[in-house]
């Protein structure tokens, strides 16, 4: 099944509580352990980004508000050849 959205997460806000992680539905979310946000954290990054549904869950728990989530499907980012 094609994913319903994505999120965006906020490194500077993140503060890798772990919270999005644990209560998303589709196990979406993951910390990235390979990199620091500017102030020391491990930020959560989408580690199956076809699995959102976009249900927003993630961002109604962030108790940061680093996290915002948009339905559809992602714009194509510069430089990916489309």
């Amino acid at each position: 099944m094609p994913a319903k959205g994505w999120v965006e997460i906020n490194d500077l806000y993140c503060k890798a509580c772990e919270i999005c992680v644990t209560d998303c539905p589709t196990h979406v979310l993951a910390l990235d352990m390979s990199r620091l946000s500017p102030k020391g954290y491990h930020p959560a990054f989408m580690l199956h980004p076809e699995e959102c549904i976009a249900c927003g869950i993630c961002a109604v728990v962030c108790p940061d508000a680093a996290i915002t989530v948009y339905k559809g499907t992602p714009p194509a980012k510069e430089g990916d050849g489309e």
